[in-house]
């Protein structure tokens, strides 16, 4: 009996590759903040995710800003010291780890971060503007599937 032949494989399109898609929307996207925060506040778009990510969670380790924003270690780094450096943030010793310090936003960061997030959330509102309530919705909901499906720890294997 002859065996049927096999199929080619599947070909790549690269413009229709789901990971590529992401990444150039959040480069497309990141491109636009960062070059806003620059202008208007002098920062990086790493600097201003720790300082976000600092307001949400004071008093956080730069290990735990790196788990939380998939940011290296070398980046938070260099970040977490300029904005130290420009008085931005605070570094404590951690009393639960002695290996490593709490970062905090000082009297200047705290400023700061009052007069960026409502300037990102004015670029949220013109990107989602363009969509229904109820797609802005299911879309967020699919990118945390997302995250969930490709986050290591989930025990699911994408390959």
């Amino acid at each position: 009996m002859a065996r049927a032949p096999l199929r080619p494989p599947a070909r790549l399109v690269l413009d229709e590759f789901l990971p590529y898609r992401l990444s150039i929307a959040s480069n497309l996207v990141s491109d636009r903040i960062a070059r806003t925060y620059a202008a208007l506040f002098g920062l990086t778009i790493p600097e201003w995710r720790i300082i976000a990510v600092i307001a949400e969670a004071d008093g956080i380790t730069q290990q735990a800003i790196g788990q939380r924003t998939r940011m290296d270690k070398v980046t938070v780094s260099r970040a977490a010291i300029a904005l130290v450096g420009r008085g931005l943030l605070t570094r404590t010793a951690n009393r639960d780890d002695r290996r490593s310090h709490l970062l905090r936003l000082s009297g200047a960061g705290d400023e700061l971060y009052e007069a960026i997030a409502p300037k990102a959330l004015d670029l949220e509102a013109q990107i989602v503007a363009h969509f229904e309530p109820r797609e802005v919705a299911q879309f967020m909901a699919m990118l945390r599937r997302i995250e969930d499906i490709a986050r290591p720890s989930t025990g699911r294997e994408i390959a």
